[in-house]
């Protein structure tokens, strides 16, 4: 991860990241390869403490491309053209970098191996171990670097700056080690130094830089945009196929994987990979939930929704492929899941057996998607009947074929209708209930919705939601409304829900028009575009509220592309 310029932006940014053994325990290792032209120039560019830019290698930068979502960087110095490629090898942590001289007459070139090992969260600040070895050295005994003539030096580059992690209101320096320097001389057109760095068994040698990075060009191009940003998301993990939530800082979260997996397996043909996805993931069921997340280094159960998306994925996925056998397999799965939810399982998750309806919460805990919290308050408190979330048992009953089925919808009606749109939450503050959110979506997206789309409500919430990057989560407005999401932990946190644009919700959006018979023509257009403007190629976490709507949270949202993808392609 990196910037089109070649600043360094973020603590996250650099060549080879290592996942440590899991996707959300990341290290960062080969931080930069710095060029230098004939000993002088300088084609590099950072940032240091002080708010100084040195060198400022990107004022040679004739172009910058992406080509099958590979970066490609063009540098001109005088008549030296000098263009440098990268791709990481698909399915190992290994990643190849080529530099080219496609005009000009020789040139010396040497590249400066800027090297940390460190977690992605952290910053550098200490001693690292460097092997000298053949063609290359081996750092931290965990990643192993590998090039022509390499020099080792071991000098360090004290106070390299951050920005964004300074408007984020983190630590924004860190210290790297210049570890050495590969060296080549390039005769005519042509002529490459190549460069391969990788971490696991380092005595396994990848192919040469060059043959990694045409692999993964001719992999890349049997995707569309869309569906190499799709790509991007689903790994092989330890227990099989697995979806990172977002780049660069989540890992495996059970709710995004589920609202993806229609996106990410359906609609890009991956139905073998999705099956076992599904049968993985129902083996970990405990007391009828799947685990939200281990992110934190612990298994958390602390989500509502997650076993009702997962409900749906795999109702979706024997829906479009035929797949009967599939969800006879999972059928004690499934029964586990009502079971539980029937006679009460964690965090006050139960069923009213007044109504049929769901119910949950516990004190301090924020269950549905809606979960930021401050200091252990929920800033959003939906504890009750959640609007979507009832929506989702609705639909799971449907799937289940329950008798309870036909009580929890007219219930549903009964209880969250009657008003301008639908309640968002019941039996919590009154004046909560009655705000203009997006969840309520879910009651008419859904294939087993528990009402039909009424175009004068979906109207009034797209008036006050709508914008081109997706959908407000609360009406501007209202007065806990917050136009942006940005500043520190304590002032993300507090907008997250609360006016924040989330992508994502374009899906739900989309599917409820056009079962309501409207059009969705153009509705896509600003986020088609956004594959342009923040993570390259793929679809931010967040937007701001207010126009112009600005992109923030994470650059690369495993749930927005995939419910572009299922959007767009409907």
């Amino acid at each position: 991860m990196g910037t089109a310029s070649g600043l360094r932006t973020r603590r996250y940014h650099a060549l080879l990241v290592v996942p440590n053994p899991i996707p959300a325990r990341r290290m960062v290792g080969l931080v930069s390869l710095d060029p230098v032209l004939n000993g002088t120039v300088r084609i590099a560019t950072h940032e240091w403490a002080d708010g100084t830019i040195a060198p400022q290698g990107h004022i040679f930068l004739e172009r910058f491309d992406l080509v099958h979502g590979l970066p490609r960087w063009r540098w001109r110095v005088g008549e030296t053209v000098l263009e440098r490629q990268l791709a990481v090898r698909h399915g190992h942590s290994c990643v190849a970098v080529v530099h080219r001289l496609l005009a000009g007459p020789p040139v010396e070139l040497s590249l400066e191996a800027l090297c940390a090992w460190r977690d992605q969260h952290g910053e550098q600040h200490g001693s690292i171990d460097i092997d000298g070895a053949i063609e290359g050295a081996v750092i931290a005994n965990s990643y192993r670097l590998r090039g022509p003539n390499w020099t080792p030096d071991g000098t360090w580059m004290h106070g390299v700056r951050h920005r964004m992690e300074a408007e984020r209101g983190y630590l924004a320096t860190e210290d790297l080690l210049l570890a050495g320097r590969f060296r080549a001389r390039l005769e005519r057109p042509g002529d490459t130094l190549e460069v391969t760095a990788w971490a696991g068994d380092l005595d396994v040698e990848p192919p040469p830089a060059g043959t990694i990075i045409d692999e993964a060009m001719r992999r890349n191009a049997r995707f569309d945009t869309l569906g190499l940003a799709a790509d991007a998301f689903i790994i092989e993990g330890p227990q099989g196929p697995d979806v990172v939530a977002g780049y660069p800082w989540f890992g495996a979260w059970s709710r995004d994987t589920m609202i993806s997996y229609e996106g990410l397996f359906l609609e890009t043909g991956r139905f073998d990979q999705g099956r076992a996805l599904l049968k993985a993931y129902a083996a970990t069921l405990n007391e009828g939930m799947l685990a939200n997340t281990a992110d934190s280094g612990t298994v958390g159960y602390n989500t509502a929704d997650a076993t009702l998306w997962f409900v749906h994925a795999i109702d979706r996925h024997v829906a479009r492929t035929g797949d009967t056998e599939l969800r006879h397999e999972l059928s004690p799965a499934l029964e586990q899941i009502l079971k539980a939810h029937l006679e009460g399982t964690r965090y006050g998750i139960r069923v009213d057996p007044a109504d049929g309806l769901l119910w949950q919460g516990a004190e301090g805990e924020a269950l549905t998607w809606m979960d930021a919290r401050v200091d252990g308050v929920p800033v959003t408190p939906r504890r009750g009947k959640a609007v979507e979330i009832n929506a989702l048992w609705c639909n799971a009953l449907a799937v289940l074929k329950h008798e309870l089925h036909g009580k929890a919808v007219a219930s549903f009606r009964e209880a969250f209708g009657g008003g301008p749109w639908l309640r968002d939450t019941l039996d919590s503050d009154a004046a909560l209930s009655n705000q203009l959110r997006p969840n309520q979506l879910l009651a008419y997206s859904l294939p087993h919705s528990p009402m039909d789309p009424d175009p004068v409500v979906l109207h009034r919430i797209g008036e006050a939601l709508l914008t081109p990057l997706g959908l407000r989560t609360l009406a501007p407005g209202d007065p806990d409304y917050k136009p942006r999401h940005a500043g520190t932990l304590l002032e993300r946190d507090h907008a997250y829900h609360q006016g924040t644009v989330w992508p994502w919700l374009i899906g739900p959006y989309a599917s409820a028009v056009r079962k309501a018979g409207g059009s969705t023509a153009g509705l896509f257009d600003g986020l088609l575009a956004h594959l342009g403007e923040w993570g390259l190629g793929s679809v931010s976490e967040t937007c701001h509220g207010d126009a112009p709507h600005g992109a923030t949270g994470c650059p690369f949202q495993a749930w927005s592309v995939a419910e572009l993808l299922r959007g767009n392609r409907m």
